[in-house]
């Protein structure tokens, strides 16, 4: 089923330099896709990424974009130049306590740059987005929690209001991922 989404498709993974983004990004290439667009802020983990997965070969054109979802109109523009037919939104802040001292910060990333990517996603075509969200989304205690729920709101909202599907998948805690409780 992966393979049948995937292989010889284009793919746009925001978030791509995260813990989360990154294994994705390492899961899709390979299922062998058409093209894999790597987007993150962080240029020098994005970097390290597009040198790992470079290495790996195959026939896959791969892309390291270094943008911001919270930049509208940069991620217009990513999405008009990529087309991408797959998309995996893994951007967003994840700290639990940090979110709790910086609820703006959460609301900014997690809810208005999620809109950005689901706002452009359905004004160029894209075919399916797949929202990565938090068990903490489940009845939230935290504002992670929270802005996370809001996003899958907004997945269920565009879900009858655009060609593309919109879906949501929640993660657990991944173990060795950054923030994850395993180290402390």
């Amino acid at each position: 089923l992966c393979s049948s989404a995937i292989r010889g498709r284009s793919v746009l993974i925001t978030g791509a330099a995260g813990s989360i983004g990154s294994e994705l990004a390492r899961q899709v290439l390979a299922f062998e896709p058409l093209n894999l667009v790597l987007l993150d802020n962080n240029e020098s983990a994005l970097h390290d990424l597009q040198l790992e997965l470079t290495s790996v070969g195959g026939e896959s054109a791969l892309r390291a974009v270094v943008g911001d979802i919270t930049n509208r109109e940069k991620i217009r523009a990513v999405m008009q130049t990529v087309r991408p037919q797959v998309v995996f939104h893994a951007a967003a802040y994840k700290h639990v306590p940090l979110m709790e001292e910086f609820p703006e910060e959460a609301f900014r990333v997690n809810v208005l740059g999620t809109m950005n990517v689901f706002d452009a996603a359905a004004e160029f075509g894209v075919g399916k987005v797949v929202f990565v969200s938090s068990d903490k989304a489940v009845n939230p205690t935290s504002v992670l929690g929270v802005t996370k729920r809001i996003g899958e709101l907004l997945v269920m909202a565009r879900g009858t209001a655009s060609e593309t599907v919109f879906c949501a998948v929640r993660f657990g805690n991944v173990i060795g991922s950054r923030g994850s409780g395993g180290p402390t």
